[in-house]
């Protein structure tokens, strides 16, 4: 979460002073975004079928 907040505030940083990196910095972070929502999704997957398997 410090990554995305540490990225996110540099995209905001950059974006005046140089617009092409600032939107690179921003692609990497919608990527880190999604990557964070997929481990959100495996983490929820395997809580249902471990608690489904000890109960």
């Amino acid at each position: 979460h410090l990554l995305i907040q540490l990225i996110a505030t540099a995209v905001f940083v950059l974006l005046p002073i140089m617009p092409t990196v600032a939107i690179l910095t921003a692609t990497v972070l919608f990527l880190l975004t999604l990557l964070e929502v997929a481990v959100a999704m495996i983490q929820a997957y395997v809580f249902v079928l471990l608690l489904s398997l000890y109960l």
